[in-house]
């Protein structure tokens, strides 16, 4: 099982690119607390719906996968692991918030829910 639910801050403005594939890809860059240490966690987030005009210092809940991807730069492998997103909502929107995080429970459930 393979479930994320992280809360943080935008450490920086989304970045969004077309990939050749026609997806659309906006990363960014979430910094979240653990045991009272500042944690910077990528994410990527496929497709995203068009109201997505964040900005660093907003506070959103992402739910999602973790993953290692596998690239080759400069003749070299390198990996990077990161959170997939299948969803990202402003904490503020608490109603969206919870749904969300229901979703992602509902998941760990062995009857879905």
């Amino acid at each position: 099982m393979n479930v994320v639910v992280l809360q943080g801050t935008l450490s920086s403005d989304p970045v969004s690119r077309v990939l050749a594939s026609g997806s659309v890809l906006v990363s960014l860059e979430l910094t979240t607390v653990v045991d009272g240490c500042s944690v910077s966690v990528p994410v990527a987030w496929f497709d995203p719906p068009l109201e997505t005009a964040w900005a660093a210092g907003q506070s959103l809940l992402v739910t999602g996968t973790v993953r290692r991807r596998f690239f080759r730069t400069g003749g070299l492998t390198q990996s990077r692991t990161e959170v997939v997103a299948a969803q990202v909502v402003p904490t503020g929107r608490r109603r969206a918030a919870r749904a969300a995080l229901a979703r992602a429970v509902a998941q760990l459930l062995p009857d879905g829910g």
